[in-house]
């Protein structure tokens, strides 16, 4: 159905004077007051802006034709992959609209499953969610976080996993942090904030801690671990060793992909805390130890990472962090020309886990770094799991592609067998779409990968509709899954890329370096010449090319749209980082500053200013169709980024494409999540495209 255009009446958003010097130059911020999501008055903006774009949402017939068929191929069963503590079975499970997947525990295998936690019955809406657990070594006892709208403040409780009892432990102002037990089973480490003095979803976070919590007690009477208060951006990630000799301490202060390790040998009662790392100067992930040899995952010169072994009775020397006698350290796993994204150790034997141009290879090796053999792999796809304790010889894993829903495997660690234990079965045919991986060239020539996926037999001729993801930050690899709303944007005729640009994790840590701070640019550089390859090559053209990124993939959008406006016919950015001069001042967003640099560095600020895409709007400009997304509980990358963005975009943008702003209510930054909220926003986005696509639905969608 063809829709008439025809210019929308925006809310008009009050403006007031409020200017902020930065290094001498006066920067307007007008729409500051949105900062405050509770107030009367911004609540009075959310509600109509909501109302505009329900409104708009409304008259698209064809939007509840969307929603049915999302939800009729979103119901299949979806199990997580099964893992083994003490002499139990845990795997969750999704009937299939469940709002939030089950745990279930059983004995054995072929045992009859029984029902651990169903956080459906924690609210009627399904808005609290179970986000992490923590199983004690005997499988007797389990701590779980809930989060109640999204947020990222966790409430950790524990259960008798064999009565369903909950204990009367609770432990709160935990974020970030997943509790480990000792291992008599009889308390937990775990890091923890102070109570929020004031503004529990915008108070940024300082100064976490490390206690442990008795079984038993109030949490008033844990013990201190650890503080370091002349460090209060410090945080904690705890963990106990499996042969339960120490505590291990990863101390990051940011995002950046540096750490420190200190442990703590827990069979000497009241032993000091040992700094073993104790330079930020690389990464540091702990594998496993045999005694007193430690064995790291690390990118200590090796920016794709390699595996090495340290005594902790022979620690490193001070000059070692710096560069100096790194022969100290035996290397075990030398780095390759693939990136080692992690290794766990099974039947005493490392499986390391590679991405080669973002897809997956799995590499069995023997302890001394010789290999074993490489594990066979349907395609180009992703695979998780294989856990479980050193000397286990049975494990499970997972395999999607971008056409290939999750099946889970049980593999033999002695012959290396693979055989299916779960396969899903979704009401879809897979042999009608394809994939293709090409390479592209970047405006300063770096070869970019990218993924594309349709239907077989589409024409090439700049007539698709299509949608361009990404992301490009945090080291973060984006690497193919399986997408039920993927699947039905090319079951509506359309085509789908997703550009592994810099900034992301692909290729190691120089490919996440090229995309940080003051060369974040070649990011969107990255992002721009993978519209223009898909419009040169036929797939689309500019009045039919989306763009879509969520969180840092929301500043890439709002990057790439006011610096190229004309190049997209369409922008759905959500829960995005969009103002760049105040992102450092609510809850963790300091943390973002080894990513994105800091406003407070004048040489950060130029190029900070120079891309942030709320002060980089003009007046008298034809955006693209914008449809902005966020919630009014996300604590991570707070809503007054979006608020503040679409209240400008709304005021300069000239033309009658609609530029408008979905406010979820209940829910956070998108973790946890229920079914129901997740199937109507993306209804509403790709009724937003199809309205603007003037895209014809197939007969046979239904």
């Amino acid at each position: 159905m063809k829709y008439p255009k025809q210019p929308l009446t925006y809310p008009v958003t009050e403006k007031t004077d409020t200017t902020e010097n930065y290094h001498g130059i006066q920067v307007p911020d007008p729409y500051r007051w949105l900062e405050e999501p509770d107030s009367e008055k911004t609540q009075d903006w959310i509600k109509s802006q909501n109302e505009i774009t329900f409104n708009y949402l409304t008259e698209i017939s064809e939007r509840e034709t969307i929603k049915k068929r999302l939800t009729k191929i979103w119901d299949y069963e979806k199990y997580s992959v099964p893992f083994r503590e003490g002499d139990r079975y845990f795997y969750f499970k999704n009937d299939g609209l469940q709002n939030q997947s089950i745990l279930y525990t059983l004995p054995t295998l072929d045992a009859e499953p029984k029902v651990l936690i169903d956080p459906n019955k924690l609210s009627e809406d399904g808005t609290v969610a179970l986000s992490r657990i923590s199983i004690s070594n005997d499988g007797k006892l389990i701590a779980y976080g809930i989060s109640k709208s999204g947020s990222d403040w966790q409430e950790w409780r524990i259960k008798n996993i064999e009565t369903g009892e909950d204990l009367p432990d609770i432990l709160q102002w935990i974020k970030f942090n997943q509790p480990t037990w000792k291992n008599d089973n009889q308390g937990l480490f775990y890091s923890r904030y102070e109570q929020p003095q004031k503004k529990e979803l915008e108070e940024t976070n300082y100064l976490q801690k490390v206690y442990y919590h008795t079984l038993g007690t109030a949490q008033n009477d844990d013990v201190l671990i650890y503080e370091k208060p002349d460090q209060k951006e410090w945080l904690f990630n705890c963990s106990v060793t499996d042969d339960g000799k120490y505590l291990i301490l990863v101390i990051s202060q940011s995002t950046e992909n540096k750490n420190l390790v200190f442990y703590k040998d827990l069979t000497i009662p009241n032993s000091p805390i040992v700094e073993l790392i104790s330079e930020f100067e690389a990464q540091y992930s702990l594998i496993d130890n045999d005694n007193n040899i430690f064995w790291f995952v690390t990118d200590f010169n090796a920016p794709k990472k390699r595996v090495i072994a340290i005594d902790i009775n022979n620690p490193p020397s001070p000059s070692l962090v710096t560069g100096k006698n790194k022969d100290e350290w035996q290397e075990i796993i030398p780095e390759t020309t693939d990136t080692l994204i992690g290794v766990n150790i099974l039947n005493n034997q490392f499986v390391a886990f590679y991405l080669k141009d973002a897809h997956t290879q799995i590499k069995i090796l023997n302890l001394d770094g010789s290999p074993v053999r490489n594990v066979d792999l349907p395609g180009i796809g992703s695979v998780g799991g294989f856990h479980g304790k050193r000397y286990d010889k049975t494990t499970f894993y997972s395999y999607v592609s971008f056409t290939t829903p999750s099946t889970i495997y049980q593999y033999d660690m002695v012959t290396g067998e693979s055989k299916i234990y779960r396969q899903s079965n979704v009401d879809f045919h897979p042999d009608e779409f394809e994939t293709k991986q090409i390479f592209y060239n970047s405006k300063d020539g770096t070869k970019i990968p990218m993924f594309i996926i349709h239907k077989k037999g589409i024409k090439l001729d700049s007539n698709n509709p299509t949608i361009l993801y990404g992301y490009g930050g945090f080291n973060i690899s984006i690497t193919p899954s399986f997408s039920i709303s993927r699947l039905v944007w090319l079951e509506m005729g359309g085509v789908y890329a997703i550009a592994n640009i810099r900034g992301g994790g692909e290729y190691g840590e120089e490919w996440h370096q090229a995309g940080t701070k003051q060369q974040k640019q070649n990011v969107f550089d990255d992002f721009i010449s993978a519209a223009e390859w898909l419009i040169e090559n036929n797939f689309t053209s500019s009045k039919r090319l989306a763009i879509k990124g969520g969180s840092n993939g929301g500043l890439l959008v709002g990057a790439c749209i006011t610096q190229r406006p004309e190049l997209f016919g369409a922008a759905l950015p959500a829960v995005g980082v969009l103002d760049m001069l105040r992102f450092h001042k609510f809850t963790i967003g300091w943390a973002w500053v080894s990513d994105y640099g800091s406003p407070d560095n004048p040489e950060d600020f130029k190029a900070l200013y120079a891309y942030s895409p709320l002060h980089n709007l003009k007046s008298k400009i034809s955006y693209p169709p914008t449809f902005v997304t966020t919630a009014d509980h996300d604590d991570r990358v707070v809503p007054a980024h979006s608020f503040k963005f679409i209240s400008a975009l709304q005021e300069v943008h000239l033309g009658d494409n609609p530029v408008l702003i979905r406010i979820e209510t209940k829910a956070g930054h998108g973790a946890g999540k229920p079914t129901t909220k997740i199937i109507e926003e993306i209804t509403d986005e790709f009724a937003f495209l199809l309205r603007n696509f003037e895209i014809e639905l197939p007969e046979n969608f239904q």
